[in-house]
């Protein structure tokens, strides 16, 4: 490995960053195309609560800006989801010549995991969280009022809960990572779980859109089971970990 002096470092950080710009700008416009099928999908939550509801609950617009920031930032989110796996992989070139060639070799996996890993926490949010919080949500205060939401607060509430699902769900990708450079153990994860329930749990509540035992459960028990997913994907990772790296392991 050649040690490169601090400005070489800092120009390629700065071609990597905006590479990663460029191609979720390109995807932006892209998704943008499709913005129409995209806020239809996103506002099927609340069209599940509509079926059943006494008051149907309303999309409004409160200013002439509020459609068009609302298409772009639904546009941004399908963007960034679609460049997520180039983006992963400017992030993997920068590091990658301070790697050991057998580092380097985890390129591949680690791309495809990460890009994997927040669709699927995506999907889940969106399949399984979702459905049960608008509706909670929604219907609070049963029929005393009237549900009339902005388009763009609903929107942006929903974008950001899948995009928070879909970080969460990098934990196991990340922790195999970690593994395999020599940072995080089993051991490390296992004498800590307690503490970690306390954080899973803590960060659940931080997130859900809804304060009830059965959302809180419906994030938190995901969360403790990518935990312990993760102690099986880092075990894994140490069988295959080189001996000269075990010395500088958590």
């Amino acid at each position: 490995m050649r040690e490169a002096p601090l400005m070489e470092h800092l120009e390629e950080l700065r071609n990597r960053l905006i590479w990663a710009i460029v191609a979720w700008a390109v995807m932006t416009a892209v998704a943008f195309t499709f913005r129409v099928q995209i806020l239809e999908a996103l506002r099927r939550p609340l069209d599940a609560y509509n079926a059943s509801a006494s008051l149907k609950a309303e999309l409004i617009v409160l200013n002439i800006t509020e459609p068009f920031l609302t298409a772009f930032k639904v546009a941004a989110f399908g963007g960034l989801a679609l460049a997520l796996p180039f983006i992963v992989y400017q992030i993997w070139a920068f590091i990658a010549p301070g790697l050991y060639a057998h580092e380097r070799r985890l390129a591949v996996p680690f791309i495809l995991g990460a890009g994997f890993s927040f669709a699927l926490g995506a999907v889940f949010a969106y399949f399984v969280l979702l459905p049960f919080a608008v509706p909670f949500l929604l219907g609070f205060l049963g029929d005393v009022v009237t549900p009339q939401i902005s388009i763009g607060m609903y929107m942006g509430q929903v974008v950001t809960f899948l995009a928070l699902m879909g970080i969460l769900f990098e934990m196991p990708v990340v922790s195999y990572l970690l593994a395999r450079l020599g940072f995080l153990t089993s051991r490390f994860l296992m004498s800590n779980w307690r503490i970690a329930v306390v954080l899973l749990v803590t960060l659940a509540a931080l997130i859900t859109p809804t304060v009830d035992v059965v959302n809180l459960s419906l994030v938190s028990i995901p969360l403790m089971v990518l935990y312990g997913f993760s102690i099986l994907l880092v075990k894994w990772a140490e069988r295959g970990r080189p001996k000269e790296v075990e010395a500088g392991a958590v």
